[in-house]
């Protein structure tokens, strides 16, 4: 193991709390015995599945945007954009 510390860093450092409950929640949902602290105990599918929920959440609650449609739309009729 490495000595080093890491390199991330929050974009918003306020929203940490927020994630850190998101993150609890859907290891909650999804059956994962996330824990406040260590968790090495879980394997490496337990916490993809985590993360990889956690975005699909959070980019499936996000308003499309309009030029989105409009490419979707152009793209669909054979269009090229």
């Amino acid at each position: 193991m490495s000595n080093t510390k890491s390199s991330n860093q929050a974009a918003v450092p306020e929203a940490k709390g927020a994630l850190d409950r998101f993150k609890f929640e859907v290891a909650n949902e999804l059956g994962v015995p996330l824990t406040d602290g260590y968790n090495g105990n879980l394997t490496s599918k337990q916490n993809g599945s985590v993360g990889g929920y956690m975005v699909k959440k959070i980019v499936s609650e996000q308003p499309e945007i309009p030029t989105q449609r409009l490419y979707i739309r152009l793209s669909c009729q054979g269009r090229n954009v």
